[in-house]
């Protein structure tokens, strides 16, 4: 009897263990493909608009993880404001998706309001774990990912990888 109930145990703990890391291998976000179809996501903005990938269809998107504790970002988030203002015409949209560990959104409101950027919060997707700030993402009208890094970007930055894919028509014809 008690051969049989270690037996059972051991047939016990074995399957848990493999189901245990079954889910945390699901659970573990695997980092985007660049050239490859973004992973959807979805955001809440500062407004409460929700959005996600399909929302972007036919343009070109950025998305930008910030931290309003990150001296780069706080460089960088006037930058990607005013060029998108200069090319939003041309199809590019952005969002500033700032992260859990920022001041609350409520006392972000007042920047939002001068920003012609959404600012959101919330980002669920498949994108990896974030490893530094701020983190960009690029995704063509055709919404694959033609992006990935982090690092703050500059206007030269911004022009060489914007400018082709804004340029560009939607395969699809979207």
């Amino acid at each position: 009897m008690i051969p049989r109930m270690l037996r059972f145990i051991h047939v016990f703990v074995a399957c848990a263990g493999v189901a245990a890391l079954l889910a945390a291998g699901a659970a573990m976000a695997k980092d985007p493909v660049v050239g490859m179809p973004a992973p959807d996501f979805h955001v809440t903005g500062f407004d409460g608009t929700k959005y996600q990938l399909s929302d972007f269809r036919g343009q070109v998107l950025l998305v930008n993880i910030w931290a309003t504790w990150c001296g780069p970002c706080r460089e960088e988030l006037p930058l990607l404001d005013r060029y998108y203002q200069l090319r939003k015409d041309a199809g590019l949209r952005v969002i500033a998706v700032t992260t859990e560990d920022s001041v609350p959104p409520s006392k972000l409101k007042p920047l939002s309001a001068v920003l012609a950027i959404p600012l959101a919060h919330y980002f669920h997707g498949n994108y990896g774990a974030v490893r530094a700030l701020p983190t960009s993402y690029i995704i063509d009208r055709d919404g694959i990912l033609r992006y990935a890094k982090a690092g703050e970007l500059m206007l030269d930055d911004l022009n060489q990888l914007l400018t082709p894919l804004l340029r560009q028509e939607p395969a699809s014809g979207g």
